[in-house]
């Protein structure tokens, strides 16, 4: 079987690669333009997949209230034109989505049928992605919900955790956020098989349990060996253009739905891994 990777050179479509191995076509930003609807049509006919892992997408959450028409898009018309895509050729349509798409007032893990409200520009493209790609193929799209993505050498988190405790004592980190920290590793397999396992729809695939930004710093400090101490502190004491979920833990309602290893097991698992 073919699979087609969009945004092969992003943290979810590295991993997605890695697992294919020979199987996997991916194409990063330089080979194709996902807001180029002749393109994604030219290039899927093209390789004629099987299989399709929508990664590509605008995640600068902060620069997206700024540049608005590039994020929107990136992640609601590119998101339209990859499902046209697939349903031309038959293909199954696996697209991510983001835990933004809510405005984190709940204190309980949110799942599949919980109302969204978007509080930043990022989570309102998201959102309309998904709906887009639904409209446009919903018998073979699955749109799979996951949060707080990291691995081992993109720009996220954990990396610059451990680059700022190279040179610090101590950190400073909010812990007013809760959210499902998310191994690419551990997300890239259950993407891929997901649709051998539940019906096109919408998923929530996360590390299991939940996490403030403290907790999720103590927890990459400890599994690279470091004694640096963390502070928490409150999320107004590092203001952001874009304003981000209180809580967005995300779990599943449906029973068939891949559950991933808890997020502590992922950080243990990306450390062994990491690239300086």
């Amino acid at each position: 079987m073919t699979t087609l990777v969009t945004g092969a050179g992003g943290q979810v479509g590295r991993a997605a690669l890695r697992a294919l191995g020979a199987d996997g076509i991916g194409l990063g930003r330089a080979e194709l333009d996902v807001t180029d609807r002749a393109a994604v049509l030219a290039a899927v006919r093209r390789h004629a997949p099987d299989l399709i892992l929508h990664a590509a997408a605008w995640t600068d959450v902060d620069g997206a209230e700024v540049q608005r028409e590039a994020a929107q898009q990136a992640n609601v018309e590119a998101s339209r034109f990859v499902a046209e895509a697939a349903k031309a050729v038959g293909a199954r349509l696996v697209a991510l989505s983001t835990d933004f798409v809510f405005d984190g007032a709940k204190r309980t893990p949110y799942v599949e049928s919980d109302a969204v409200q978007p509080i930043s520009y990022y989570g309102e493209t998201k959102l309309l992605g998904e709906q887009a790609a639904f409209d446009a193929y919903p018998e073979g799209t699955w749109i799979v919900r996951t949060a707080w993505v990291y691995d081992e050498s993109g720009t996220n988190f954990p990396r610059l955790v451990l680059r700022l405790a190279e040179t610090r004592d101590e950190l400073r980190v909010v812990e007013d956020q809760s959210g499902s920290p998310t191994y690419a590793g551990h997300l890239a397999p259950v993407l891929l098989s997901l649709p051998d396992v539940v019906p096109a729809g919408l998923h929530h695939v996360a590390g299991s349990g939940g996490a403030t930004r403290r907790e999720w710093a103590e927890a990459v400090l400890t599994a690279a060996g470091r004694s640096t101490r963390v502070v928490g502190v409150s999320s107004d004491e590092f203001p952001t253009p874009a304003q981000r979920p209180a809580y967005s833990v995300l779990a599943s309602e449906h029973a068939a739905t891949p559950v991933l290893p808890p997020w502590r097991t992922g950080i243990e698992a990306c450390m062994a891994g990491y690239v300086a």
